[in-house]
């Protein structure tokens, strides 16, 4: 595959949208579409610049999930706490108000940060950071009017029970899969 042309798409607020030409292996064009965070000028911009993070939190052996209403699916699914990293802000600093945004916890100790990942490579360049932390404190909630978001930390019988009968973001999914199997190594 090689990627012959960047047209960028007419702005719409948050996401920028794109349409790659590439020739495929049979010499043909193909055309693509992705959105982005970032500003699309050359190859060398595709999936270089952190967008977000994705929090797995636990505290006392039990894991923190969101149950929040996802505009793009018209529907509640359960997902981990996540967001954007702002312009100048620093990954700790980004965790630390996600954290309190979205659940008005704070981080007691940082367990592991996995290296860069895609979101959603179908469809996206966004590049992700996977965070594992233990939290303490009180929920409580901090969202803006936008966002309509119930936290609550789950044993694993309850996350087992959730994970057959609820919907779930794909990363939050994963995470609870391996958290009632005792394989996230916290």
């Amino acid at each position: 595959m090689k990627l012959l042309k960047i047209d960028k798409n007419e702005k719409s607020g948050f996401l920028k949208s794109y349409t790659f030409t590439y020739e495929n292996k049979l010499g043909k064009e193909k055309k693509y579409e992705i959105v982005s965070h970032h500003e699309i000028n050359s190859p060398d911009d595709i999936g270089e610049k952190l967008s977000g993070i994705s929090m797995v939190c636990i505290r006392d052996g039990k894991l923190l999930l969101l149950r929040e209403f996802r505009m793009g699916v018209n529907q509640y699914v359960y997902n981990l706490c996540a967001g954007m990293v702002e312009a100048g802000e620093s990954i700790e600093e980004a965790m630390s108000r996600e954290l309190y945004e979205e659940t008005g916890l704070r981080i007691k100790r940082v367990i592991d940060i996995l290296p860069d990942s895609f979101a959603a490579v179908g469809i996206s360049d966004i590049v992700n950071k996977i965070i594992f932390l233990e939290v303490e404190g009180e929920i409580e909630d901090h969202t803006s009017a936008n966002e309509e978001i119930e936290a609550a930390f789950y044993s694993k019988d309850e996350v087992t029970r959730l994970i057959n009968t609820e919907k779930f973001s794909a990363r939050a999914q994963i995470c609870a899969y391996f958290f009632i199997k005792g394989m996230l190594g916290i």
